[in-house]
């Protein structure tokens, strides 16, 4: 073993390249593991006198050959041995550990495909590595093959239930070996395969359910658009009541998910005003009694128009769509009282208010801003929820035009 040493880490490491090993003159070789099986005859490695091809001819052998082997022993001879055969035969990736304790953090560092496990082991055996194995491997599927001089019916089965997934007993052949190497990680990469086209296709329904919901929203939002613009000579009154209504959730501290989906259903809150005839809408005078009453009807229509959807979106924009315009003291459109209002409905009916007395209507001019932020501050606990017109007021852009 001149050309390996053992490094402070435990890990083997070769102090030079290796040459391919001379052929073993006989069962005590110097240098040669006990367990190392001969050719009886010619006293030989059985690899290299079959005419067997362990890795095998096929669309896997660069991928085989590049796979993370992972060799865990506490004997430094059995590593040299079985690093050896592997890179005889052609892997590519071989790292050798003779303390069992550091199997885990390589496991995270070095990823391997396949772990090659002594079961006696002074510092840990290889039931302990096993058990800790499955407790970091998060279930993904990793081949570990046991190999040891403990042949019994229980060290078979001990392994096999602690993880195991193969086992090998000393001694065994080159061949034997590098077979049941090369089925563990065709396995391996098997599974690696399923597991990212199930990702891909995980992937691609999300995309797709994504695609849908935003075409659901655009959907909706021009219906909505198509309505302002009926009422609103510019069309922009329902994205800056979105973005209000956003500022004053993030004022409210709510969640960041909250606030986004406030940002996208809050433009859809006057969606019924789609069903309100043009001589209503568009009347440059006060509403009659029996006018309001009709243009009280867009709150219904729109949430009758939002209903059934299984978007938490557009789900929010019903909420919304039927109460921004109820009162804190109840005498709103539908009667609801104070916190009996939907939060979302609470926060829409500051932002939609404020938004329609900076800006121009058929039916008005537009109101200076300190002189809306007054009527504002006037209603709170009226028509307005005292807490949202706090966070409304504290909003920093809100602040410098008082």
């Amino acid at each position: 073993m001149e050309d390996h040493f053992v490094g402070p880490d435990g890990l083997i490491r070769r102090s030079h390249p290796r040459p391919r090993p001379p052929a073993a003159t006989g069962d005590g070789a110097e240098g040669a593991a006990p367990w190392a099986q001969r050719d009886a005859q010619t006293g030989r490695d059985e690899a290299a006198s079959s005419p067997v091809d362990p890795i095998g001819h096929g669309w896997m052998n660069d991928v085989l050959r590049a796979s993370r082997v992972l060799i865990v022993d506490d004997e430094e001879s059995n590593l040299v041995v079985l690093e050896a055969i592997l890179e005889d035969a052609g892997y590519d990736n071989v790292l050798c550990c003779s303390d069992a304790t550091q199997t885990f953090d390589l496991y995270a560092s070095f990823q391997p495909d396949v772990i090659m496990l002594d079961l006696h082991m002074s510092r840990m055996d290889g039931l302990g590595v096993l058990e800790g194995l499955n407790a970091v491997s998060g279930g993904d599927y990793l081949p570990v093959l046991i190999i040891t001089g403990d042949s019994s019916q229980e060290a078979r089965e001990r392994a096999l239930m602690a993880g195991a997934r193969d086992f090998v007993a000393k001694p065994f052949t080159n061949n034997e070996l590098l077979l049941r190497i090369k089925n563990l990680l065709e396995t391996r990469q098997l599974y690696l395969t399923v597991r990212k086209q199930n990702q891909f296709l995980e992937d691609r329904i999300a995309q797709r359910a994504q695609e849908l919901e935003d075409a659901k929203v655009e959907i909706i939002e021009r219906l909505a658009k198509a309505a302002e613009f009926r009422d609103d000579e510019t069309g922009k009154h329902t994205g800056r009541v979105g973005n209000l209504c956003a500022r004053i959730g993030e004022s409210l501290e709510l969640p960041e998910a909250q606030i986004d989906l406030m940002r996208q259903a809050a433009p859809l809150h006057d969606v019924g005003k789609i069903g309100i005839p043009d001589r209503i809408l568009q009347k440059p005078d006060r509403l009659s009694i029996d006018e309001f009453e009709i243009m009280k009807r867009h709150t219904a229509i729109g949430s009758s128009l939002l209903s059934g959807s299984v978007s938490r979106t557009l789900r929010l924009a019903q909420r919304i769509a039927l109460t921004h315009h109820e009162r804190w003291d109840g005498t709103g459109y539908e009667g609801i009282v104070g916190e009996n209002i939907p939060l979302s409905g609470r926060i829409a009916a500051v932002a939609d208010v404020y938004d329609a007395l900076v800006h121009r209507r058929p039916y008005k001019e537009a109101w200076p801003a300190d002189q809306a932020l007054a009527e504002i501050e006037g209603q709170a606990g009226v028509q307005f929820d005292p807490a949202v017109v706090r966070a409304f007021l504290d909003l920093p852009e809100i602040i410098d035009l008082r």
